[in-house]
């Protein structure tokens, strides 16, 4: 049985897709630019400001507006954290379900550490939460491995007892790289050039439920 289940934040524990696709709109009618489609917004939010900068300006960050524009999404970001993001259907029952088998869960994310644990406050999570783990808490964010391990260490956990679950193909490369168990998850966002089919991780779920059945006997 695994001991610890880690979750990636955006597109795994939550649907932040809303709060950051309206985020980047306000940054385009500050320079006076038409919203971007939701739907062409959506699967970019694993990409984090790189993707909703990309998506929405055709910008990559050696570009020389991005530092400017990263600045000021990333400053009207804060304001609207959490007004429209949710945990996914089925999550906050998965949580529940994890709490009375005595299984540890934390977030492992690549969101900055100051931001993810206001999301994880608002959504009434903190408490329980055994870990909040940024892009910024250790060395080097995911793909490496350095997030996961610092996860187990501040949670007293194996990574060989543990399942890491996550919606792009960083996510099972960090997990595999940290030596877990690797779920994807294809309820996300899935904004990967690859298949996740491709990805190698050791199960696919549909739904946060099926976690359930990957836990194994004790």
């Amino acid at each position: 049985m695994a001991d610890a289940v880690f979750f990636d934040l955006d597109g795994t524990l939550a649907d932040t897709a809303p709060d950051l696709a309206g985020t980047l709109n306000r940054l385009k009618a500050e320079q006076g630019l038409p919203p971007s489609p939701y739907e062409a917004l959506r699967p970019r939010v694993s990409q984090g400001v790189r993707g909703m900068l990309g998506a929405g300006f055709g910008l990559l960050p050696d570009d020389a507006a991005y530092p400017p524009l990263a600045a000021r999404f990333l400053a009207l970001y804060s304001e609207t954290l959490c007004v429209e993001t949710r945990l996914f259907a089925g999550m906050e029952e998965l949580l529940e379900q994890l709490d009375a088998m005595g299984i540890t869960w934390g977030v492992v994310t690549n969101k900055a550490e100051r931001l993810a644990r206001p999301i994880i406050a608002s959504l009434g999570l903190a408490e329980r939460c055994a870990c909040i783990v940024g892009g910024d808490t250790a060395s080097r964010p995911k793909p490496h491995p350095d997030p996961l391990l610092h996860a187990c260490s501040l949670t007293g956990q194996a990574p060989q007892r543990s399942l890491y679950v996550g919606d792009d193909i960083r996510d099972i490369q960090a997990g595999r790289a940290a030596g877990m168990a690797t779920v994807a998850a294809a309820y996300g966002y899935l904004g990967s050039a690859e298949p996740i089919q491709t990805w190698n991780a050791d199960r696919i779920i549909d739904h946060p439920l099926d976690i359930l059945a990957l836990l194994g006997p004790a």
